[in-house]
């Protein structure tokens, strides 16, 4: 509490805490963004750390773009999205259509 008392005092009215010296940014551009997605298209079962040593990146970085920015998540050792679009859900629903007519018949 003296701590904020003397800041205050000393000018300080900000109450966010100041990023740490040893603390980074995640600054990812569009084309780093799209060199990871067109790596884990390619190979679904790539690992962060095999995708930080081909783009020459931090794992952590990795690590952001695949759960933040592309929204993929692991499904049984294989990077998926997470929200599956319109076409993705019309073809799993016709999918599991015609295997539930092959089971009937």
């Amino acid at each position: 509490m003296l701590q904020w008392c003397q800041r205050y005092e000393a000018g300080r009215v900000n109450i966010k805490d100041l990023p740490s010296p040893g603390q980074t940014h995640v600054v990812t551009n569009s084309a780093t963004i799209s060199a990871v997605d067109e790596l884990t298209r390619q190979n679904r079962r790539i690992t962060t750390r095999e995708i930080a040593v081909e783009l020459s990146i931090r794992k952590g970085t990795v690590h952001h773009i695949i759960h933040r920015k592309l929204g993929y998540g692991k499904v049984c050792a294989q990077w998926v999205p997470k929200y599956l679009s319109e076409n993705q859900k019309t073809a799993r629903w016709e999918l599991d259509a015609s295997a539930t007519q092959e089971l009937l018949h």
